[in-house]
């Protein structure tokens, strides 16, 4: 590991690269330490773990936090943390955690100490301080909206072992109130249990995002902070932790005022912030971080691999299809509208009780975040995004003009709650309005509809990557790169195979119409969403393959027999659909499942509507069971599949090599093939990964085994890691000749990468032909081939075997 160098005085170990693991109850950090040799093997530098404190009982994921106080016993708990430590020292690897200041999880009151105290004290709570409550309405009671629509306090409540109960939910009573009739104590409570669907209007205490079962925390309250950081300080001073990922800081009060104390209080720790740039947007300078977590690289790299020439083409096919002729800024505006009203409407109305005395406060509120061009200001940082959401929303809606210029004094003013609180909100809106609802709606090329990404842009060039990556050398040089992460909408090979097919436009054209014509969903936009999945998606069994499945349990997903007519009426189908099981139709169904309802446009999580789903459904079924509709989607996926693989290798190796900390997702060195989450927490099989790394001692073929990008990523992992030497800058390099614009090219400090991309239009022409490149003086070796190169290379020559190469110079 190296030193970081930067405008900060912290000195803390930067890795070489990292390696993300998902710490469960079925993988624990002693089966984590159980990989360390493993990951040591493949090249990298640090082992980076999902969060580890206590949390919700059965929960996948860790960002729920229960107790501060301790490590996750399901998880592995403090034995299992000791133990991955001492492997990754054994190792010579750091040790990164993922750790969350915004928020606990209180789906299970039981078991988070803290808010069953606050429910049972109130206000006298000891832990009171902890929480973002809103004691001011409700007179002074937490709303836990928990009822069903036909709940009815007098009959459906109990009391039992000194507590209240709803069904299945527990929670705590005051003392000295527990006489009397369920419904009779539990209006004495400091809470009061509502309606689930009041969430939305009636919500009093911040939430991360929409999420009930989630409360935000003030870490804002040394005393606060000190709670929730004393164990994870415990495990930097203890056993060596190396660096922490601080999730969703835009969520806090003040990200900058907890960063400075985080970074006091753990000088020695590589920091990286969860944090989401717009176009054009840079981190906050003063922040003591090495950077961000990689989804500017990620939306980087994945934009270069798609021509910007290609626009018209697709967007002229999207909107034959669908009808929709929106700009993605038109969809940002209303998705960003129908979360601020419905699912945020609570945290706005918080806002406008701030302001009484201004009319119409809050539809100038709402419009303004609507309005809001990034994810939050800081201010007196970012003053001139709270000036272009003014403009916006005052053209938008003129007659709100006045309430805003009464609202504006306050919103500028960082000492005033109102601002305070506007800026917290702005990015839970962006977030929710955006990521989970815009980017399944705008569906012209769902390969841009990534977190991080704006798929407004479609592509671009080379000579605008290079430009980034000179400004990445300059401002982040030690912030994460990624490709894949646990909340990505889908693996970076899924990408890869869609990028591809905007150099197929006819034949994707003619496979798309006759897709959606076969198989029409009533709303024609998640129908392309729904086909461009699936033609990305490997191998899915047709059939007559369904005989050699294994015998999973069944989802209760239901299937249209393959003989159904396209046209019958979906709602007449639903009698006859029966559970198949099948791994990757269950995987197809669940997310297809998600995409719709995050949509919020037929459907929704609240109230579904069952004869639109009921239609996707048996699209979805038919994508394995009707012999046409199947081999649609088989042709379109051998067309790309090839031509995928040059994408799949590129893109890994120019963000392997790139400037900043590369980190690879769990399973991603092969075909990352995951959809939306849960899809990308599935199990690793490290066992047969240690198995073929160890066996391969030669570059394999490169084929639908993925044991090339095994290859290449272990190559590349291991020299970043013993020649940090070679990766210190960044200089574009110049490609002569007739496929110049096909080549990315560009020298680290002794360390060239070469990346093919635009796969298609190369075969179509006929190959690299007298394409070269001039090499800076030296010797240069392929660390994938094994070949080496001076002066000028010939390109044809120095990528006969892969479409990718990393040159390292040699020591004369």
């Amino acid at each position: 590991m190296t030193a970081l160098e930067g405008p900060h005085t912290r000195s803390p170990a930067v890795p070489s690269a990292t390696y993300r693991l998902q710490i469960t109850a079925e993988f624990t950090l002693f089966d984590a330490a159980a990989v360390v040799g493993y990951l040591a093997e493949l090249g990298v530098g640090a082992v980076y773990v999902s969060p580890l404190l206590r949390s919700t009982t059965g929960s996948s994921h860790g960002y729920d936090v229960v107790d501060h106080g301790l490590v996750d016993p399901d998880r592995g708990g403090d034995a299992g943390l000791a133990r991955l430590a001492q492997e990754c020292r054994a190792a010579g690897l750091g040790l990164v955690v993922d750790i969350v200041p915004n928020h606990m999880g209180v789906a299970v009151p039981s078991e988070n100490r803290a808010w069953w105290d606050v429910l049972q004290c109130g206000q006298t709570s000891r832990f009171a301080r902890w929480f973002d409550i809103d004691w001011q309405i409700a007179a002074g009671k937490i709303l836990i909206p928990v009822l069903g629509d036909d709940a009815d306090p007098a009959t459906d409540l109990t009391v039992a072992d000194g507590e209240l109960r709803y069904y299945e939910h527990r929670y705590p009573i005051a003392r000295g109130t527990g006489e009397g009739s369920p419904a009779a104590v539990h209006d004495r409570q400091h809470y009061r249990l509502i309606s689930f669907r009041r969430a939305d209007t009636a919500q009093n205490y911040r939430r991360f995002f929409a999420e009930t079962d989630l409360a935000s925390l003030r870490v804002e309250d040394p005393v606060v902070f000190d709670a929730t950081h004393t164990e994870i300080l415990r495990w930097v001073s203890d056993y060596g932790v190396t660096g922490l990922r601080v999730d969703h800081p835009d969520g806090l009060l003040d990200p900058g005022g907890y960063l400075d104390r985080l970074a006091a209080a753990a000088p020695s720790c590589w920091i990286t912030v969860e944090k989401i740039t717009e176009p054009g947007e840079r981190l906050p300078p003063a922040w003591p971080v090495a950077g961000m977590t990689g989804y500017d690289a990620l939306s980087e790299v994945n934009a270069l691999l798609l021509d910007p020439g290609a626009e018209g083409g697709m967007t002229a096919l999207y909107v034959e299809l669908t009808a929709d002729d929106l700009d993605f800024e038109q969809q940002i505006a209303d998705g960003k509208r129908v979360v601020a009203t419905t699912i945020l409407q609570a945290e706005v109305r918080r806002l406008a009780r701030f302001v009484p005395e201004v009319d119409d406060a809050l539809a100038a509120l709402t419009e303004l975040t609507i309005a809001f061009p990034v994810y939050r200001s800081y201010l007196p940082l970012g003053a001139e995004y709270l000036a272009q959401a003014v403009q916006r929303a005052t053209a938008r809606q003129p007659q709100l003009s006045t309430a805003v210029d009464a609202l504006l004094p306050r919103l500028s003013d960082p000492t005033d709650e109102l601002c305070v609180r506007f800026q917290q909100l702005t990015g839970a809106i962006m977030a929710k309005g955006v990521e989970d609802t815009a980017y399944y709606r705008y569906t012209r090329f769902i390969g841009l509809n990534e977190v991080g990404g704006y798929p407004g842009r479609f592509g671009s060039g080379i000579t605008e990557f290079h430009t980034a990556q000179l400004r990445r050398t300059e401002l982040s040089p030690a912030g994460m790169t990624t490709l894949s992460t646990h909340d990505t909408k889908r693996g970076e090979d899924i990408r890869a195979r869609l990028a591809v097919l905007a150099e197929m436009p006819d034949a994707w054209g003619d496979t798309a119409r006759r897709l959606m014509s076969l198989r029409p969903i009533p709303n024609a936009a998640f129908g392309y969403l729904l086909w461009q999945t699936a033609v990305a998606l490997p191998a899915l069994p047709g059939p007559t393959a369904q005989a050699a499945l294994p015998a999973l349990p069944a989802p209760g997903a239901p299937r249209a027999p393959a003989e159904l007519p396209a046209t019958q009426d979906p709602t007449a189908l639903a009698a006859l659909l029966e559970p198949v099981p099948d791994p990757r139709r269950d995987r197809f169904q669940a997310y297809a499942e998600k995409a719709m309802r995050e949509a919020d446009v037929e459907t929704g999580w609240i109230d579904q509507d069952k004869t639109f789903e009921t239609a996707v459904y048996v699209a979805v079924s038919a994508a394995f069971d009707n012999a046409e509709t199947h081999e649609l989607i088989k042709t379109m996926f051998a067309l790309i599949e090839p031509h995928s693989w040059v994408n799949s290798l590129s893109q890994k190796v120019i963000q392997l090599t790139m400037p900043g900390v590369p980190d690879v997702y769990q399973g991603s060195e092969l075909w990352e093939d995951s959809l939306v989450d849960p899809d990308n927490r599935r199990p690793v099989d490290f066992v047969s990964l240690h198995a073929a790394l160890t066996a391969l001692t030669a570059p394999p073929a490169l084929d639908g085994t993925a044991l090339a990008k095994l290859w290449v990523v272990s190559r590349a992992l291991r020299a970043r890691r013993e020649h940090p030497e070679l990766f210190t800058r960044y200089t574009p390099l110049v490609v002569d000749g007739p496929m110049q614009k096909h080549l990315v090219a560009f020298d680290r400090g002794g360390a060239i990468t070469l990346a093919t991309r635009l796969p298609v239009g190369l075969s179509d022409a006929g190959g690299w032909g007298d394409t070269t490149l001039t090499l800076p003086p030296g010797r240069y070796r392929d660390t994938f081939s094994g070949s080496a190169f001076t002066d000028e290379l010939g390109v044809a020559d120095a990528l006969d075997r892969y479409p990718v190469a990393l040159l390292l110079a040699e020591k004369s």
